[in-house]
Formats: structure tokens, sequence, C-alpha cells
């Protein structure tokens, strides 16, 4: 087994250590580990540096995984990583539609016994990468309004059960009543599939299903087919932005007349200045933004094929 570089998030809390030194027994028995504790960008790009040939394990949410992905691709050492997931985050939304465990100690198992796999990233012009899900409209104002909740509510819960998971359908709900109403261009793979005479509530592009703990936003996005889901939602009339709500929530949403999904490799939207949550993080106003695929940017260990744990048995 090669050796293990696991890396930390120094402001995890109490009940996320208690899970870490399980996990960590269980590494120990099956590898040599290092752990490495980062608490900012130069810390982790510190450890990175000597990382080596090491498997880096990421121990935390999506957030952290977006963190390392994004220092190893700035490094141009992306490419001939592997990384592995712990996933100790809110909301794991990357472990749930690549079939890791939330089981900490399952996870741990993984990591020894699983199967390294190529997965595929997203990147934008700038360089900045999107590991799982990227989208502007009413998703990143429910991703502003719900950071903010999950902030308020990770505090309260008994044990494992934390209510900090429920702060992206908090931030949806409160912006079905103000939601962007926006009128911007979206070309996939050169095509233009929506023009400015059609306002849209939401556009997304996907190389995970899920956002938020949970919301199946791009449902048939897969990190290992090369192509992202994009989903565009022109629900703008006051009842049908409701309608879209509720359908989000119950997963039908691209069932909707009113949505549109197709598959792509490079996608623009460019417009009225628009904000973007990528992996949560939040920027703009942008007027211009584009994505593109670069398929299998790196390894990451996984389930072996057909073996993964379903979404809806995660947690």
């Amino acid at each position: 087994m090669d050796p293990l570089l696991v890396i930390t998030n120094s402001g995890a809390g109490t009940a996320d250590q208690e899970a870490l030194d399980l996990a960590l027994a269980i590494l120990r028995d099956g590898a040599s580990i290092e752990v490495a504790s980062t608490a900012n960008p130069g810390e982790l790009d510190g450890v990175l540096h000597r990382a080596g040939s090491r498997r880096i394990v990421v121990a935390g949410g999506d957030g952290s995984l977006h963190a390392v992905v994004s220092a190893l691709h700035r490094r141009n050492d992306l490419t001939d990583s592997v990384l592995a997931l712990l996933p100790l985050g809110t909301g794991n939304d990357f472990a749930r539609i690549a079939g890791i465990p939330i089981d900490i100690e399952a996870a741990a198992r993984l990591v020894l016994e699983g199967e390294v796999r190529p997965v595929d990233l997203i990147v934008d012009e700038t360089g900045e990468v999107v590991v799982n899900n990227v989208h502007v409209g009413t998703g990143a104002q429910a991703s502003r309004k719900g950071h903010r909740w999950k902030r308020r509510l990770h505090a309260v819960g008994i044990g494992k059960v934390n209510l900090g998971k429920v702060g992206y359908p908090i931030g949806t709900a409160l912006a079905a009543f103000h939601p962007p109403q926006l009128r911007v261009r979206v070309e996939v793979d050169g095509e233009v599939v929506n023009d400015l005479a059609h306002p849209v509530l939401m556009v997304a592009v996907g190389n995970g299903a899920f956002i938020g703990g949970g919301t199946e936003l791009t449902p048939d996005a897969d990190p290992e087919t090369g192509t992202a889901e994009v989903m565009i939602s022109r629900a703008v009339r006051p009842m049908a932005k409701l309608g879209y709500v509720l359908a989000l929530r119950r997963g039908e949403h691209h069932e909707r007349d009113d949505v549109q999904t197709l598959r792509g490799t490079t996608i623009t939207v460019a417009g009225e200045p628009f904000y973007v949550s990528a992996d949560g993080e939040i920027y703009g106003p942008e007027r211009s933004r584009s994505w593109r695929v670069e398929r299998a940017a790196y390894s990451m260990v996984l389930p072996a094929a057909g073996h993964g744990v379903a979404p809806e048995d995660q947690p």
C-alpha cells in the first residue's frame, strides 16, 4: 500500500476529530501515514509541496476537496496525483455522487481497498476549478443565503446529526421570494441554447449531481463521463418559480417543460451581471464566464466500478 498524506482542517470541531480518529486508526493498520493539519492556503501549499508520490487523503467536506484540487491544479501537480476522501463535511455532495460511503469507518476502508480511477474536472477561463457543480441565478442566490443559515445552524445538533445541511434548502426557499431573473446567452459546445430574449431563473453546470447536502440539481451528472450536465431553468413567472423550487426539492425539476437539460464539454454564460456559486464559493458580479471539462484530470480512490454506494442509500 502506498504511503498516505492525510490533510485535515485545523478548524474542525470535536465531533469531526472523533470521527477522524476512528478513520486514522483504520488507515494506520494498512498503511504508513502522515497527518498534516492546515488552516489557510499557504499552509496547504506547503504541505502539498512535500507530498511527493504519496496518496493524498482529504479529511473534510466539499470545500476541503475543492481547496486541495485547486492548489494541486495551480501547482501543475494534479495530473500525477491520486486523491482519496474521508467525508467529514456538512453536505458531502461529491462523496454522494462518487459512491464514497458517508460512514467514516467504511470510507477509511475504501481508502485502503478502493480502485484508483480517473475523474473529470471543470475549469473556467481564469484557471479556477470546479470539482462538483457551478451555477448562476437563483442557485447562487440560494447559496449566498444558505451559507449564512448553514453557519447559524452548524452548531445545532446531537452527535453526528447536524442541522447545518438544511442551510441550502432554507436558502432556496428564501431565494424563491426574490430570485434573480437573468437575461443571459448560454452556449454549449458552440451552440446557442438560450438567447437574451428568453430570461432564465438559473443555469447550472454539473460535474456532480448534488449540491447543498443532497439537493439533486443536475441528476445525470457523472465525473467520469468526460462531459458536464447543463441545466437551464426558465421558470421566471411567479407561480412557475414556486413550482420549480418544490420540484427541485423532490428531484423532479428536470421533468418540467420550462427546464432544459443537455450535455457538453464547453459552456459559456454571458449577458446581464450575475453571481456565481462554484463548489459553494460565491463570486461576482460577472458579465461573462466560460467553463470547460478536463477529462480524466486527476485520479481518485473510488469503489470498484459497479460497487459504489447508491446515492439514495447515502444518509
